[in-house]
């Protein structure tokens, strides 16, 4: 059994289909329901026994301290936070009190549920702290990518939420002895990811007719990871990474978020034509720059790749194009992750 926080967001979601259709192991998922969390990505699991679904706040020290009692998981995997940029500007206090007072509550709910256990079960268990790129900064143009040895700059709320995170992580590991690995991840897009960010938002905005919003020139660049690759790269991380290590897991894809928004548009040309057989792109408008935005992020996934052996498997173009035909396949889900009124999405495009 592991246990599994946020497992009904983007990332995490993702995380718990690919973990039971990999593995029979079992696992216990545990997420707030916040805007971000949708159980409508986990209906398939709405039958099987392996899933065992726990509507909570990770903050709750007594609620995952009987979850850890009761389950006695193997690993804990820590993806639930707050995530966008935008809405950290907007409301910084939900990612103070999600990122780092919820991490400060799952570590020590987990440092005491490490000292019930025996030598041998206290030896394999693992807590893999699900981390970002964000906390590393802005790259220049030419400047190398980010690997695990770059120093921590965050320059927004919610990366700096992440870096504390991060910090307390490493703390608890080197303090008091918790068997952690961290990781940092470019920006991922593909399946169920919530309309608040840049590719769903787009594919959303154009066949409703509506303008593409992109911040500033449009050429801040990220490097995009497909969150399939992700979560075989954190099954490989949970597997054999080094206890106190960090790995960065990035898919070499580099593109500025005008070059993914046309990218997107064309493949809707090609896949959903507008009626009027005009091009989606004459959608797109530019619109003020959101403050602090970071230039540039990349990810150098040597370290991984050398030590643990894994690589990217999907092609940006290929998994862009497997994405927006999923969404279009599903729209279904789309409707039911609608967000509120209270909680609507950015009104520009953005990662």
């Amino acid at each position: 059994m592991i246990l599994v926080t946020g497992g009904a967001g983007f990332i995490g979601a993702n995380f718990v289909l690919d973990w039971l259709a990999q593995t029979s192991e079992p696992l216990v998922n545990v997420d707030k329901l916040t805007y971000a969390g949708n159980r409508d990505s986990l209906a398939v699991l709405a039958q099987d026994p392996r899933h065992v679904f726990v509507e909570g706040d990770i903050a709750d020290r007594a609620l995952m301290a009987e979850q850890l009692r009761r389950h006695r998981p193997r690993a804990v995997l820590h993806f639930a936070a707050e995530t966008h940029v935008d809405r950290s500007i907007v409301g910084p206090e939900a990612f103070i009190e999600s990122n780092i007072l919820g991490t400060f509550g799952l570590l020590e709910a987990t440092r005491a549920y490490l000292d019930s256990l025996d030598a041998p079960a206290r030896e394999v268990f693992r807590f893999l702290h699900v981390s970002t790129d964000e906390v590393f900064g802005s790259l220049a143009p030419h400047e190398a990518a980010f690997t695990e040895a770059h120093r921590y700059a965050p320059n927004s709320p919610y990366a700096a939420s992440k870096a504390a995170s991060d910090h307390l992580v490493r703390a608890w590991h080197r303090t008091y002895g918790v068997p952690v690995l961290t990781t940092h991840c470019s920006n991922n897009y593909g399946p169920y990811q919530l309309q608040d960010k840049l590719i769903p938002l787009c594919i959303v905005n154009a066949l409703a007719g509506k303008p593409l919003p992109l911040y500033g020139d449009g050429l801040q660049v990220r490097d995009w990871l497909h969150v399939q690759d992700h979560c075989r790269a954190l099954r490989r991380v949970l597997e054999a990474g080094r206890v106190g290590g960090t790995y960065a897991i990035g898919g070499r894809s580099e593109r500025a978020n005008i070059e993914v928004v046309r990218a997107v548009c064309a493949i809707l040309d090609a896949l959903r034509p507008r009626p009027d057989a005009r091009a989606y792109a004459d959608q797109i408008v530019h619109v003020a720059d959101r403050r602090g935005h970071d230039r540039r992020y990349a990810i150098d996934p040597a370290k991984l790749t050398r030590e643990l052996g894994w690589r990217p498997g999907r092609t940006f173009e290929d998994g862009l194009r497997a994405t927006v035909q999923w969404y279009l396949d599903h729209p279904g889900w789309l409707r039911g992750a609608q967000p509120t009124e209270a909680t609507a999405p950015p009104t520009a495009l953005t990662p």
